[in-house]
């Protein structure tokens, strides 16, 4: 079985994320964008887990079946909000008799207006633990540079975030829009004795609006200069998705430059804006 610590030590990784269709429309997009992805051969692939655990069977079967027929190796998301431990630890245990390797631990979110059972688990170092404790996966977590937008202050998001990820293999962080956001999260974490690999996630701007909509929900700032940009040209759809590759191009540039062990693409199920961007930064 293909762990993703290995992965990262052998180089830089390109991987991406997915979501699980409900529709039978969304399943022949994400059919298609699967195999216009296939070619460009990512370490791994990632698939989420809806709030309170909406889409646990579809991201299952969903992640037994990239593993199985692909040949891409996928990572599932699992969540703590609404699960009892001995859910947690069925789900987990179905993964491993399904022979997947990799789990991304996250404490996750309430569907909005949604009337939940309190979970047993409330932080994701403590799911991480119980993954552990079911099989021999490799674990990874999640990390904010900007920071979480439930964490009082920087000081404390960087030293949970340090505490989670001393027990897990690896941390994937939420996107953002400049460089400097993701080295001083390496960087702190250093100094809080904390150098397990972060891979950056990267999410192409193709719309303004989409776009601000997401960096609120997730508690992250839009740079004005970004905006400004995009603002300029925001009567051309295709300016602006321009502009947005352009941009994402440059962040991953730097990223790749400044040491960072690879790049996970939020693709939105989408294959067009990631081949290009992957295009320019490796044009053989």
């Amino acid at each position: 079985m293909t762990r993703i610590p290995d992965l990262l030590s052998s180089g830089h990784t390109f991987s991406f994320e997915f979501f699980p269709p409900r529709t039978p429309e969304a399943e022949a997009t994400l059919e298609r964008t699967l195999v216009e992805l296939a070619p460009l051969h990512p370490a791994f692939v990632s698939v989420t887990y809806g709030a309170g655990g909406s889409t646990r069977e579809r991201t299952h079967d969903l992640v037994v079946d990239i593993n199985r027929m692909t040949g891409m190796t996928a990572m599932a998301h699992l969540t703590c909000v609404g699960h009892t431990c001995a859910d947690l630890e069925g789900i987990v245990a179905r993964y491993r008799d399904a022979g997947i390797a990799n789990i991304l631990a996250l404490g996750g979110d309430p569907p909005a207006g949604a009337e939940l059972p309190p979970g047993e688990l409330t932080y994701a170092v403590e799911l991480v633990r119980l993954v552990r404790s079911v099989g021999d996966f490799a674990v990874g977590v999640a990390a904010h540079p900007e920071p979480h937008p439930r964490s009082p202050d920087l000081a404390t998001d960087r030293r949970h975030t340090a505490e989670k990820l001393a027990e897990a293999d690896f941390a994937i962080t939420q996107f953002f829009f400049e460089a400097h956001h993701y080295f001083e999260l390496v960087e702190s974490l250093r100094d809080l004795g904390v150098d397990k690999p972060v891979i950056p996630g990267i999410m192409p701007v193709l719309s303004v609006g989409a776009i601000k909509r997401m960096t609120e929900m997730q508690g992250s700032d839009f740079p004005g200069w970004f905006e400004a940009r995009l603002r300029e040209v925001e009567d051309d759809p295709d300016a602006v998705r321009a502009v947005g590759i352009e941009e994402a191009t440059k962040l991953c540039r730097s990223l790749l430059d400044g040491g960072a062990p690879g790049l996970h693409f939020y693709t939105l199920n989408r294959s067009t804006a990631t081949r290009e961007i992957h295009a320019q930064l490796d044009p053989a």
